[in-house]
């Protein structure tokens, strides 16, 4: 017997065939491509098949394993207190979150290119700034949990704490991920209200240097809670309510440990600034950001003299020795004059490199006011910074190769050079004339006026002998070229790896120095780095001058 057909349920599937599909909010949908477009990139360019993102999350995903690797680092905390445990761990958040957020705001707040797409669309700027904090915030917590995923099981069996100890930090580190990608978005809002549109350029890279070294100096918060020899100090004092790290501190310990009235005081007083200024930045200040996107695109009238002036002194310098003696090439000479223009007025250039290079500069300086002793404040202080600050150049050189006039730089290929070795070199000595000698002199008058014993300077030159094969490594393989790749190639979130990375590299340099200065064997040290150094560095360069232009 044949079955009969249901018309009711003929009916329902009908509706349910016909039924409109489920639309996306607008802040939704910008937040999803703003994030696309993000970690994949507005270009193309030089993409393949084998190279293509499968998914969102996995472009990230050997960066957080990074990150998670570098969360071990919670162990030498582990016989601590709750509060000063999770003051340690949210200092560190601090810094990988606070560069990150201040490296990438910047271009993603103020890009010019999409405000010709999106502007005549029915797309609030509201929802537009609500969608680009919420993506900030999103990569933002990657990298937190990231770092923090071995501290929330480690922080359960510090003193003090119970098994509430990863659900209150989860909580703790989501605020300090809103709060820093908040205060960044504040800063600039307060840039436009106070300043307006035509300082707005020089205000966001001078914002976002400020705003690195801040996360710098936030990240030193363990060091005012603990002595040297790693005893906590009073956590009663009134200045522990001036360190950021420890209001998220209190709420975790409020939550998951002893509960003390100092604690619930920390931590309701994060919760309050938290949410002061996510009102201010996303509610009484984005008007401000409003007028500033609309008017982003409009043009400025510069004074010619100015810029005419500034392109007569940087061509006059290549007439002058030392330049003219090390840019008689004129290929060379080019890439010189064109890594400085770029540097000195290139909005995308400056965002890019000056907030990067800040922090790495900030990191040597707090060693020579902290501890004592060879490990602290004095010989290993000036050997780290001297090794850490040679790493400067690399970094530099790294950053200067993206740009979004990328697209230029098919005239280098097009110009009858064999490859791109010529035009690295006056890259790289741009670089190190400008960007790295000065912060070396610096660096060596610091240690002059803060060290007792004015030999330490000697300990500055194993870092210095080191610094000529710095500047070849993102040569390496016909890299390198200036200004030839997309800027989405940049991307911020991997920027934490190359800063620990150099900490790694520097640490191992320095302690080498210091051991053969306290041995009595640092001039044979120097002498056998010099050695293996030539060495290295011409075969670096001879590898570099044969290389030939790289396939797209």
């Amino acid at each position: 017997m044949s079955a009969v057909p249901d018309p009711d349920h003929g009916v329902a599937k009908l509706a349910r065939a016909s039924k409109p599909p489920r639309t996306e909010r607008p802040e939704q949908a910008l937040r999803r491509l703003f994030l696309t477009v993000f970690l994949r990139g507005r270009s193309a360019r030089g993409l393949t098949r084998r190279n293509v993102p499968t998914s969102v999350p996995g472009k990230l995903a050997m960066t957080l394993v990074f990150y998670a690797l570098f969360g071990l680092f919670c162990l030498f905390w582990r016989r601590q207190s709750v509060l000063v445990f999770s003051t340690c761990l949210h200092a560190m958040t601090f810094v990988f979150l606070g560069t990150f957020v201040a490296a990438s705001a910047g271009e993603l707040l103020f890009n010019k290119q999409e405000g010709d797409i999106l502007l005549h669309r029915p797309v609030t700027p509201r929802a537009l700034l609500w969608a680009k904090i919420a993506m900030l915030v999103q990569v933002s917590l990657w990298i937190a949990g990231a770092f923090n995923l071995i501290g929330l099981f480690v922080g359960i069996g510090v003193d003090g704490s119970s098994f509430r100890y990863p659900f209150a930090h989860v909580i703790s580190t989501a605020l300090v991920a809103v709060l820093c990608t908040s205060s960044v978005v504040l800063v600039y809002e307060l840039c436009l209200r106070w300043f307006g549109r035509e300082r707005l350029d020089s205000l966001i890279t001078f914002s976002q240097v400020l705003l690195a070294i801040t996360a710098m100096l936030i990240g030193q918060a363990p060091r005012f809670l603990m002595r040297f020899d790693g005893v906590a100090v009073d956590l009663n004092a009134w200045w522990v309510v001036l360190l950021p790290p420890a209001w998220f501190a209190g709420l975790d310990d409020a939550l998951a440990g002893r509960g003390g009235l100092t604690s619930w005081g920390l931590g309701a007083l994060g919760i309050a600034v938290t949410g002061l200024v996510m009102r201010l930045a996303l509610g009484r200040l984005a008007a401000d950001y409003t007028h500033g996107l609309r008017i982003l695109d409009e043009v400025r009238a510069e004074k010619p003299t100015g810029g005419r002036v500034r392109r007569r002194f940087i061509a006059a310098l290549t007439t002058l020795p030392p330049f003219s003696l090390w840019l008689r090439d004129p290929v060379a000479r080019s890439g010189f004059l064109l890594s400085l223009a770029y540097l000195a007025r290139s909005r995308d250039t400056k965002l890019r490199v000056y907030p990067g290079v800040a922090p790495m500069f900030v990191l040597p300086l707090v060693l020579f006011t902290g501890g004592s002793g060879k490990w602290g404040g004095g010989g290993f202080a000036v050997a780290f910074s001297g090794a850490y600050i040679g790493l400067i150049p690399m970094l530099v050189l790294e950053l200067l190769q993206y740009s979004q006039d990328s697209a230029a730089a098919d005239v280098f290929r097009l110009a009858p050079i064999a490859g791109p070795a010529r035009l690295v070199a006056g890259t790289r000595f741009a670089v190190l004339s400008f960007a790295t000698l000065p912060l070396v002199g610096l660096l060596a008058l610091f240690t002059w006026l803060t060290q007792d014993d004015v030999r330490h300077l000697l300990l500055l030159l194993p870092g210095l002998v080191a610094l000529p094969i710095y500047t070849l490594v993102p040569s390496l393989g016909g890299k390198g070229v200036p200004l030839s790749l997309p800027s989405e190639g940049a991307q911020s979130a991997g920027r934490g790896l190359f800063i620990l990375g150099s900490m790694c590299v520097a640490l191992c340099l320095a302690g080498l120095s210091t051991w053969s200065w306290t041995g009595g064997w640092f001039w044979e040290f120097l002498g056998a780095e010099a050695l293996v150094g030539i060495g290295v560095h011409a075969l670096l360069g001879r590898s570099i001058s044969r290389a030939r232009w790289a396939a797209d």
